[in-house]
């Protein structure tokens, strides 16, 4: 690991003051960072923790009904407080191991968009807005490619915004070395339609399945998935776990899982 300096800011207004720095990177839980840094695989003159910064922790429900989430708000928090929202609570009990779910944030996760992360299924499905001291972006809007997203550069997460569906489920094919989804489902039924978000399949990160939302918005059910094709395999991750032909069937194989679960 290279050297580095390490600012702990107590405030939003000083971290963002610090992240002005050329140098600077924002940490987070620093379960993926910190790892890079360690291999040498990325360095940072400055670090600016957001571990100390109160007001963007926490969860709350707003006057729409959203639950809110700060983006320092670590995984173990959001499983055990995200009541009003048990599908995203169901998706955060089931990140990594306890180490990772007590040290991870969902602003980290959703600011390194890793393309088998849990969060940006669930942030995808949910029509979830992603909050910064600056703006409000949409997901749609948000996410955009392998580890790339609408953040500029240190811009950080201080809230997401979830609408809460009447119907949700995460369904998740684990690969058992690193916890990660092989490929990972989680469907979100609202009263004008169905979203369907797909994590761990496609080299381009997180993506909708529209052909799964029509069918599902039409019916409700395990069996409109069945008479679907799978998605097209060409984009899919191809690797030691499996190849794009694999993870494609598993996508149709965990949506009309989760279908099933959201029941």
């Amino acid at each position: 690991m290279y050297d580095f300096e390490l600012v702990k800011p107590s405030t939003l207004q000083e971290a963002v003051a610090a992240l002005k720095d050329d140098e600077a990177q924002a940490l987070g839980g620093g379960q993926t960072l910190l790892p890079t840094m360690k291999a040498r695989l990325a360095m940072a003159g400055k670090m600016v923790a957001l571990s100390g910064v109160a007001e963007i922790k926490g969860i709350c429900t707003d006057d729409a009904g959203r639950i809110c989430i700060g983006g320092a708000t670590t995984h173990a928090t959001v499983a055990r407080e995200a009541t009003g929202f048990p599908a995203l609570a169901s998706l955060a009990a089931r990140i990594g191991d306890p180490a990772v779910r007590n040290r991870g944030t969902i602003g980290g996760s959703l600011a390194n968009n890793d393309p088998s992360a849990c969060y940006p299924a669930g942030a995808l499905a949910a029509n979830a807005v992603i909050v910064t001291p600056d703006r409000e972006i949409a997901a749609d809007d948000y996410f955009q490619g392998m580890f790339e997203t609408a953040l500029d550069e240190g811009e950080i997460i201080t809230e997401v915004k979830f609408p809460v569906p009447e119907a949700a489920a995460y369904e998740k094919f684990i690969q058992p070395a690193s916890r990660f989804p092989l490929v990972a489902v989680f469907v979100a039924k609202f009263s004008d339609g169905v979203r369907v978000a797909v994590t761990g399949a496609s080299s381009d990160g997180v993506f909708r399945w529209a052909e799964a939302e029509a069918a599902l918005s039409s019916d409700f059910s395990a069996e409109a998935v069945s008479g679907l094709s799978a998605p097209d395999a060409g984009g899919m991750i191809s690797d030691l776990h499996g190849d794009g032909a694999y993870r494609a069937h598993l996508v149709k194989v965990m949506t009309a899982r989760a279908v099933k679960a959201a029941h």
